[in-house]
């Protein structure tokens, strides 16, 4: 027989804190009481519990003040927040530190419920997360994510601990990156992976189209609609939904966005059914979203709900060393897919594309491939072959400047001169001017302290 899970019910409600105890006692769970938030620490101090169900208005220590305390004691117990006085600032900062989620008095016993069992199916897959730790390079689906760069590898890690939870995540970064690669990832490493991953560009479609495909319609709603259609909410039912450009969103959609963040229910064009869905938002930008806010173009209350955990990912330029491998890989699935027989890549053409600072990113790189496999006639492909404008390359080493200043007399001038025009071609950076000027990073720092160029 299975052991029942231990909920920690805490208010200062006398009244409510008995019917709570009664309800999830029908449940088969076991209640331990506490009346304050102090008694609820010292209650997750002693014992162990499966869930802490607490109300944030209380007379001496408040349900938020208790929650910092009660993560600090035990970060994975998970923690809902009630109240009676909602605001979207009162759930910003009780998600912020920590909260599972945030209910609203009086309480909707069958939302209640469902979140209690999310809640604790989250807690058990975190766990289970844990103890495959070490088996991440093989079990963790990277998605097609390809890299090795310290920044790669930190964004990674960032995912194998968000993508178990049901944490809305929101993806910034430049176009061309792979944003919905990690949203892929996210998905395909979470308890929905099962699930669909329904995606949709919000800046692809008007504003009407965009609400008939999230939310479906009814036959009649509108002109040409001739049948009933599920939205791509609804479609994701049970799984994830990522919603890309999500700045482009029209402020009225944004909106209804919101209220099936908050409500998980949607209903479609022309109707009045209200569907109840369980759906995990994963949305993308590559716009500054707190400019837009500012600007009053993007609601502020949508993106809290949406930034609970924010992935950003490096520009290529960024992850240089992340180049041949991406180059490579691309290189073999353009081969097969065009019949090709290219061996690789010559040096300069290597050369070239670390140096290149790739404004399109990823993307870019993948196309400058495709395009040179397809035109290619040699086994090895050229810098001509891959067609980079030399203009948004990095900056080449300064020339000889015994060459170029005549009038430039003893070797320690040419040597500093070199040394400065190095490291202002590589705009200030001294690990890439000692690369470049083959001298290790110490020596660099010891010339320009001769020379007086640095502090």
């Amino acid at each position: 027989m299975a052991i029942p899970q231990t909920i920690l019910v805490v208010d200062d409600d006398n009244a409510h804190r008995i019917m709570l105890k009664t309800l999830l006692g029908g449940w088969q769970y076991r209640i331990t009481e506490a009346d304050d938030g102090a008694a609820a620490v010292a209650a997750i101090k002693e014992g162990a519990f499966d869930l802490v169900l607490m109300d944030i208005r209380m007379i001496h220590v408040s349900g938020i003040e208790a929650l910092t305390q009660i993560k600090a004691i035990n970060p994975s117990v998970p923690v809902i927040l009630m109240t009676a006085y909602a605001s979207v600032e009162t759930a910003i900062e009780a998600l912020k530190k920590g909260a599972y989620d945030y209910l609203t008095k009086p309480l909707d016993f069958d939302k209640l419920r469902v979140t209690m069992e999310r809640a604790m199916e989250h807690l058990r897959l975190t766990e289970e997360n844990r103890s495959l730790r070490q088996q991440i390079d093989s079990r963790f689906d990277r998605s097609q994510i390809i890299g090795n760069s310290p920044a790669v590898v930190d964004l990674l890690e960032t995912v194998y601990q968000v993508a178990p939870s049901e944490a809305t995540v929101l993806i910034g970064g430049e176009s061309g990156t792979g944003k919905e690669l990690i949203a892929g990832a996210v998905h395909h490493n979470s308890g929905r992976r099962n699930g669909p991953f329904v995606k949709i560009n919000c800046a692809a479609l008007t504003e009407t189209l965009l609400e008939s495909e999230l939310f479906g319609h009814e036959k009649g709603a509108f002109t040409g609609a001739d049948r009933r259609k599920e939205g791509r909410i609804v479609q994701a039912n049970g799984g994830s939904l990522f919603l890309d450009e999500i700045s482009e969103m029209p402020l009225t959609m944004q909106v209804k966005l919101l209220r099936v963040l908050q409500e998980r229910e949607v209903t479609r064009v022309g109707g009045d059914a209200v569907i109840a869905v369980d759906v995990r938002i994963i949305a993308a930008t590559n716009r500054d979203l707190t400019a837009l806010m500012d600007d009053g173009r993007f609601r502020k209350d949508l993106f809290y709900r949406l930034n609970v955990v924010e992935l950003t990912l490096p520009p290529l330029r960024q992850r240089r060393e992340d180049i041949p491998l991406l180059a490579q890989h691309f290189l073999g699935a353009f081969c097969k897919k065009n019949d090709k027989a290219v061996k690789g890549f010559s040096p300069h053409a290597m050369d070239r594309m670390i140096r290149y600072d790739w404004p399109g990113n990823v993307r870019e790189l993948m196309n400058a491939v495709e395009r040179a496999v397809v035109l290619s006639r040699g086994a090895y492909l050229s810098p001509e072959d891959l067609s980079i404008e030399t203009a948004s390359t990095v900056p080449p080493i300064p020339s000889d400047p015994v060459l170029a200043d005549p009038n430039v007399g003893s070797l320690d001038e040419v040597e500093r001169t070199t040394i400065i025009q190095t490291l202002e071609a590589c705009t200030g950076n001294k690990s890439e001017a000692a690369r470049r000027l083959g001298i290790t990073r110490k020596t660099l720092h010891k010339k320009l302290k001769q020379y007086g160029a640095m502090p």
